[in-house]
C-alpha cells in the first residue's frame, strides 16, 4: 500500500527540507510546493491527508489566503505555521477553518503528535447512522451536516468533532480536560485556550445571539453542555 501524502507549503527550501526529514521518518510521501497556486493544484490532483503551510508565501496569496481557497474545495486537514505567531492571527486561522496552529520554532516531537491527533480525528467515522436534535440544532452524522433551522452550518471537521462530542452527552457537563482529550487528543488536555476559541467559534455560528449563549453553555472553571432543548435565555458563557 502507498504511503499516505502530507503537502508541505512553505516559500523555505529548508523548512521544507526539515518537514519532509520529521514526516519521512513517521512514514509518510511529502509532497511540497512553494507557491498558493501550485499547492491547490497538488490538493486537487495528488489528494494529500493533510496540509502543512506557512503564514508567509509568494504570491497573491498568503497562508490565510490558501486557507480559505482550499476550504472552499476541501475539509482536508491543514496545519498553519507561523515565524511570527500573534493571538490575533491564530484566532482567526481557527476561525477560518484551520485544524491547529503552530509557532516556530517547534520541536518535531510536537508536531508529530498534532499531526497524528489530526489524522486520528480526521479519521473516525460515526458509530453509527443517526441523526442528533436540539432544539433547532441537526447534526446528521451520516453524512456529517450540520443545520440550524433547516439551514445547512459550515463546520470544519475540529468544529463539528467538538459539537457532536456535546451532542453525544446532552445535558451533560463535559469538562475541559475530557472535551480537549476526547476531541483533539490527550497532548492537547491543557490546552484550555484553545478549547475557548474553538467554542467562541460554534457559537458564532449556531446561536441566535453569540454573546449570550444558549445552546453551548459553560460552568465556569469546569466544562461546557449542549442544551437539548435551548429556551431565548441564556443559560452560561
Amino acid at each position: 500500500m502507498s504511503p499516505e501524502k502530507i503537502l508541505i507549503v512553505d516559500i523555505d527550501s529548508k523548512s521544507i527540507t526539515f518537514l519532509r526529514q520529521v514526516l519521512s521518518s513517521a512514514g509518510f510521501e511529502v509532497i511540497s510546493a512553494n507557491k498558493p497556486d501550485r499547492a491547490l493544484q497538488l490538493v486537487t490532483e495528488e489528494i494529500p491527508i493533510l496540509v502543512i503551510t506557512e503564514t508567509r508565501l509568494d504570491g497573491s496569496l498568503d497562508g490565510f489566503g490558501l486557507l480559505h481557497d482550499i476550504r472552499e474545495i476541501s475539509n482536508i486537514p491543514l496545519i498553519l505555521l507561523s515565524d511570527r505567531p500573534s493571538t490575533e492571527d491564530e484566532l482567526r486561522a481557527l476561525e477560518n477553518g484551520a485544524d491547529d496552529y503552530l509557532a516556530k520554532p517547534f520541536d518535531s516531537r510536537i508536531l508529530m503528535a498534532r499531526v497524528k491527533s489530526i489524522l486520528r480525528r480526521s479519521k473516525n467515522a460515526p458509530a453509527a447512522p443517526e441523526i442528533i436534535q436540539c432544539g433547532s440544532l441537526t447534526i446528521n452524522q451520516v453524512s456529517r451536516q450540520v443545520s440550524v433551522d433547516e439551514v445547512p452550518v459550515y463546520l470544519t471537521e475540529t468544529e463539528y468533532n467538538l459539537l457532536l462530542e456535546l451532542a453525544k452527552h446532552p445535558d451533560q457537563v463535559m469538562l475541559h480536560e475530557q472535551l480537549l482529550r476526547e476531541v483533539w487528543g490527550p497532548e492537547y488536555r491543557h490546552e484550555l485556550d484553545y478549547l475557548r476559541s474553538y467554542v467562541h467559534i460554534l457559537r458564532k455560528k449556531l446561536e441566535k445571539t453569540p454573546s449570550q449563549p444558549a445552546l453551548i453553555v459553560s460552568l465556569s472553571g469546569i466544562g461546557y453542555k449542549l442544551v437539548s432543548n435551548p429556551s431565548t435565555n441564556p443559560k452560561g458563557k
